[in-house]
């Protein structure tokens, strides 16, 4: 009972730590700061859609790094929970601001389906940051500008870097 109590316990940890990395903006900080200051964007487009690329790119690492099916699903499944109300309470606070209704869940939604709908397009992309990064850019309004590829190639690679790593150690810990 209580390694089942512990093993719960741990899943639930690792559903927040990952979240919490998701939502961290020191990442995304590193990567605005890539960007030249001389580049004509719309910075906080960037910003914005750099979170919502590195909140995916959580979902996605969590799928893609972990193999034991029930683990990938109770993790995901707590992570996800997590990020519906992280947008629950944007959307709420955003419309009070701005007196508009926004859906900050579906607007994850809809970027994920971008991104799939992308990757589907290209089955033999050699690494999935070579589509992400274009679509990213496409996402920001600079489809063609290089700088801003490079951003989101970087964030998709060093998120799914961080939750790979995370989710190693997670797993080392579980089986010990």
């Amino acid at each position: 009972m209580t390694n089942s109590h512990s093993k719960k316990a741990d899943i639930e940890k690792a559903g927040e730590d990952l979240f919490d990395f998701a939502i961290d903006r020191k990442s995304l900080k590193a990567v605005m700061d890539t960007l030249p200051e001389d580049v004509p964007l719309n910075r906080n487009k960037v910003e914005h859609e750099l979170q919502i690329l590195k909140i995916i790119s959580v979902g996605w690492g969590i799928s893609f790094c972990l193999e034991d099916v029930t683990l990938k699903q109770q993790v995901s499944e707590v992570f996800w929970k997590a990020v519906q109300e992280f947008s629950e309470s944007l959307s709420e606070a955003t419309s009070l601001t701005t007196g508009h209704n926004i859906d900050y869940f579906l607007t994850l939604k809809e970027r994920l389906d971008m991104y799939v709908d992308a990757l589907n397009q290209k089955p033999h992309a050699t690494e999935p940051a070579v589509v992400i990064g274009p679509e990213f850019a496409k996402a920001c309004g600079k489809e063609d500008e290089v700088f801003t590829v490079m951003a989101g190639s970087r964030m998709f690679i060093s998120t799914m870097g961080g939750v790979k790593e995370y989710l190693r150690s997670f797993q080392v810990s579980l089986s010990s």
